[in-house]
């Protein structure tokens, strides 16, 4: 549960930075204007921009102190980790400078199509297997498990990037509150359901092996 919750700390800190800029726009495009008027087209943000600019803003910097976090402690820092900064700051980056929310709204697709790509380049190209090389030390399987299981996250994350896409620029294109929204919980909802969905499919193969 605690890696979960430092897992999806910056989701958290986005979610709840928007709902307070939601709050009081007028306040929270006051302190955009005054502090970063100089990385702004224009200068300057409408009060209606404010809440995703600090956001966002807000996300970037919590995901920047889960990394200082964990190499403080001397632990890894997961590539994955290292892939979401690097996109948040790119789309987080344009975002911020063309006062554009459409930006942002691309960067959960991109990760998780990133993820997808990963898995399908070390399968093909180097042949391993990143969810076996993730979860091998604590569970034993037989290869075809494995190769099963590898297939289905591909699938996994190429499903939930379009679904982000649609949610994004389709379902609630006029409407970025509903997307926020559904990045907080929708997308936390599906990954949970997917987790017991493994888990069963998981014991099932264990109780065989057994």
């Amino acid at each position: 549960m605690m890696k979960f919750l430092f897992d999806i700390f910056p989701l958290l800190v986005f979610f709840g930075s928007y709902r307070w800029a939601g709050g009081n726009e007028e306040a929270a495009a006051a302190m955009v204007n005054g502090h970063l008027s100089g990385i702004i087209s224009g200068g300057a943000i409408l009060a209606s921009q404010a809440p995703i600019i600090i956001a966002t803003i807000a996300g970037i910097v919590a995901t920047a102190l889960q990394i200082a976090y964990l190499l403080l402690r001397g632990r890894k820092v997961d590539g994955a980790l290292w892939v979401s900064m690097v996109v948040f700051l790119f789309f987080g980056g344009l975002t911020i400078y063309f006062h554009d929310d459409d930006f942002i709204k691309w960067k959960p697709t991109i990760i998780y199509w990133s993820f997808a790509a990963a898995m399908i380049v070390a399968s093909r190209f180097f042949n391993k297997n990143l969810i076996r090389a993730a979860m091998e030390k604590q569970i034993a399987l037989p290869d075809e498990v494995w190769s099963r299981l590898n297939t289905v996250w591909v699938l996994f994350w190429v499903a939930l990037g379009l679904l982000n896409l649609f949610v994004a620029f389709v379902l609630f294109k006029a409407d970025t509150n509903a997307w926020v929204s559904f990045k907080a919980f929708g997308v936390t909802g599906l990954m949970l359901v997917f987790f017991v969905a493994q888990g069963f499919y998981l014991s099932r193969h264990i109780k065989d092996e057994a």
